[in-house]
This record gives C-alpha cells, structure tokens and sequence, in this order.
C-alpha cells in the first residue's frame, strides 16, 4: 500500500517533503541536531513523493534535510552571520549578490540558494571565515519547514560569475609523472614506491576523505626522513602535487601537509 495514502495524517514538515520531493528536490529525515536520521545520510535522498513518505515512515525525523548539488538542482551559499568574517563579507557585498531564494537559518544566519553550477561541491571558509557551500556530495536543513523565515521567495538564480569564482576551487592540474619520478630520483626504491602508493591513495580517496587521506599518507610517509631515506620536501612536492589533483585547494594542502610533517618529526 501506498505510503502516501496516509498524507492526510502526516506531520506538516512530512507533508513539505512529500512536495519537495515532487518538485525534483532530494530529500531525506534529519533529527532535530541537524544529523541524518537514515542509515546513509543524504545518499539515501529521494525525489519521489511516494518513496519520500515512506522514508519518513522508517525513519521518522523532525527536520527535512535536502540533498544538494545536481541531484536537486540547487547549491546553497551558507553564512554564519554570527561569524564576524561571514558577517563583514556579507556587509561588503549584500548588494552585489543577486535576488535569490533565501532562508534563515536556525544559528541566525542564511541559506541563499542558487541553481547548480557544474562543478560545484562543498567547501568551508573558502570564501570568508564562516561561510560555506553546499554543491555535490553535501546537504541543508530545508528550515521554513521548522518555521524559520523566508527571507527571500525569488526563484533560485543563477550564480554570478563573481561569486562562483569565489566559491569553487581551482582546476586540478595536471599531474605529471615524470616530473614527479624527477622528484623522487634520489629516493630510496622502497620509499619511492611508498610515495607513488600514497600518491594513488589521495587520487581514489573519495569526496569528502580526500584530506584526510593526504593527511594520513604524509604522516606515514614521514617515517622514512629520520631515516634518511625520504626528504621532507620530495613528500610535500609530490604530494602537494597528488592534493591538487585530487581537488584540494592550494592553501588546504599545504596546512595539511605542514601539519603532518609536524607531528611526525617535528619539522
């Protein structure tokens, strides 16, 4: 039977998510500490209002979280006002920034919302100090559903071209092999391999772990300087190299490979 037969009893946030989702937006149960209620978090969004009600029968949460990014359409530029970063850019480019959908948010702050841009995934702070974007592989609590404000009911706008130069990272370059064997030259051949098989484990790591790993994979590698096998700057090139492929923005890697580096041999 049908879950949607039961729609004249849902709770009213249930009755929003069942039209979300007829509206092509992915949705899926939140608890009230904005975490997912369903085993796979916003993987297990859906845009079908039959499977949405049913979603919301397994796994019942009070907040309606949105899956963002090309599986719904839309991205969302999300400021922290209470951030004084967030707050003194918003203050210098309120009025550049488009007329566009927008929420208030639960902590004080808004969710602008935009119509997805190709390419675009979450970042944190790239942008200013308390503001993030939510693209591919990330997700909102759809708030108006909990009672907050809409601020703003204009149709999702595009980005502006300002703005999305703002919020997405730079092209990967390219990396390239033999200029990565000219790093690695004078390296022991054990510690060598280790460094291309780090290498490769950044490049597969997927979306969301990916600087985790390059954390992991250089302060694995940095076992080998005290022995004098390695140096640190054959790991950082090589691996700052893999970062940027991978995705990474510049200013991240090199936090993560210092970082890293410190901790292991206190350089």
């Amino acid at each position: 039977m049908s879950a949607l037969r039961h729609i004249d009893v849902a709770p009213p946030h249930v009755v929003q998510a069942i039209s979300l989702a007829r509206h092509g937006v992915a949705v899926f149960p939140c608890l009230e500490n904005k975490c997912p209620a369903t085993p796979h978090g916003f993987k297990d969004a859906v845009s079908s209002p039959d499977e949405a009600a049913t979603l919301w029968q397994r796994y019942p949460g009070p907040l309606i979280g949105v899956a963002t990014g090309a599986v719904s359409g839309i991205d969302v530029l999300d400021l922290d006002l209470h951030k004084e970063g967030a707050d003194e850019w918003h203050s210098a480019h309120c009025t550049y920034l488009p007329r566009t959908r927008t929420h208030a948010t639960r902590s004080g702050g808004l969710h602008m919302l935009f119509r997805h841009r190709e390419g675009m995934r979450n970042s944190a702070s790239r942008i200013a100090e308390g503001i993030d974007v939510r693209g591919d592989g990330g997700y909102i609590i759809w708030w108006p559903a909990a009672g907050l404000d809409i601020v703003d009911r204009s149709p999702a706008a595009q980005w502006p071209a300002w703005l999305a130069e703002q919020a997405m990272p730079p092209p990967p370059s390219k990396m390239d092999p033999a200029a990565t064997e000219q790093t690695l030259r004078d390296a022991d051949r054990y510690a060598a391999g280790a460094v291309r098989a780090a290498i490769q484990s950044v490049l597969t790591a997927p979306q969301g772990r990916r600087n985790d790993t390059l954390n992991g994979e250089v302060y694995s590698l940095a076992r080998f300087v005290p022995q004098g096998l390695l140096t640190a700057g054959q790991i950082a090139q090589a691996m700052a190299a893999a970062g940027l492929q991978a995705g990474l923005n510049q200013r991240e890697i090199e936090k993560t490979i210092a970082s890293a580096l410190r901790a292991r041999i206190g350089t």
